[in-house]
């Protein structure tokens, strides 16, 4: 294969789902409602957060955070891949590229810790009750907030600068609807060994380590339920974790989804769907979770919608 230029000159062709308009029209409504959903509900969660003194608690101020990251990590890359359907360019250049990268790993890093401290805080909750105030302080909260997003951050940087150092052959076609990092080195031409080493080491440090501390967490919180006498006790413990658990099977599910299959079939159709059930879908259901299991939120959720959509009282004071 010819050589193109090192990295930094030359854009990148995003191939996308389909070339059949009517499969394309279809695709950018579906995505584009997906997106409206999953955005609009997670700022119903944000908002109903903030305004509403009964949910300044630490399980709904990490479900705030944990809203912000799903709202970024959809942010990252649909928009794009709904503007390449709508004008039919496939184009994207290389700062788009590594643009997209970094953020996804950003958000992509925030769920994972933000997953890990509300198992923590499921933990506390139900296995030192008495002791919940003192642990989980506002302050201890804050810290552990602020800690995951300083953690994502640069965490995002080993596999974006090492983009950095490779070049690139004149193929620059991405069998995806975005610039997933695999997929981008397997169309550079230079050695990706290293990038390779970083992904994994990164996967690990940011994702593998994150998941044990839930699945710690959640050993200790199913042993204390098993000792619960009474069926009330143990139906509170598990609403407690219920929802956070739901979340999190979801999460991992189908992350893990996308990586057994892109082992078992690179760069297939069934890959690509399912990096959308992984950026789309699973963060678009948190919010109906969350909110329908919880009637705190549910209540403030109805709260916040009465004030965008204030109703005219003068009107219905009128009628018979």
């Amino acid at each position: 294969m010819e050589r193109g230029n090192q990295t930094g000159a030359g854009n990148f062709i995003l191939l996308g789902f389909t070339d059949d308009p009517d499969l394309q029209s279809l695709l950018f409504g579906l995505l584009l409602s997906m997106c409206l959903v999953k955005v609009l509900g997670n700022l119903l969660i944000i908002l109903a957060t903030i305004s509403d003194s009964q949910l300044h608690k630490p399980m709904y101020f990490f479900l705030s955070n944990l809203s912000i990251a799903d709202v970024g990590f959809t942010s990252t890359t649909i928009p794009k891949a709904l503007r390449n359907i709508q004008t039919q360019s496939r184009v994207i250049t290389f700062a788009g590229c590594i643009s997209q990268i970094c953020f996804f790993f950003v958000f992509g890093c925030q769920d994972n810790l933000l997953l890990a401290v509300m198992a923590y805080d499921c933990f506390v909750a139900i296995c030192h009750p008495l002791h919940y105030a003192a642990m989980m302080n506002p302050q201890l909260c804050q810290l552990m907030a602020l800690g995951s997003w300083l953690i994502s951050i640069p965490g995002s940087f080993p596999d974006t600068l090492t983009i950095l150092r490779l070049s690139f052959c004149t193929n620059r076609k991405i069998p995806h609807f975005s610039c997933d990092l695999p997929e981008v080195l397997k169309i550079a031409c230079s050695d990706t060994h290293i990038n390779n080493i970083v992904l994994f080491t990164g996967a690990i440090i940011l994702a593998v380590f994150p998941l044990t501390g839930i699945l710690l967490s959640y050993s200790q919180i199913f042993s204390t339920i098993l000792r619960i006498s009474s069926d009330r006790g143990k139906y509170k413990a598990f609403s407690t974790s219920g929802s956070h658990l739901l979340v999190v099977s979801l999460f991992y599910g189908t992350d893990l989804g996308v990586y057994f299959n892109s082992v078992a079939t690179p760069s297939s159709r069934m890959s690509l769907m399912a990096s959308v059930l992984y950026t789309m879908a699973t963060p678009m259901v948190n919010p109906f979770i969350y909110s329908l299991r919880n009637l705190d939120i549910k209540v403030a959720m109805g709260k916040v919608l009465r004030k965008m959509v204030p109703i005219n009282e003068s009107v219905d004071a009128r009628l018979p």
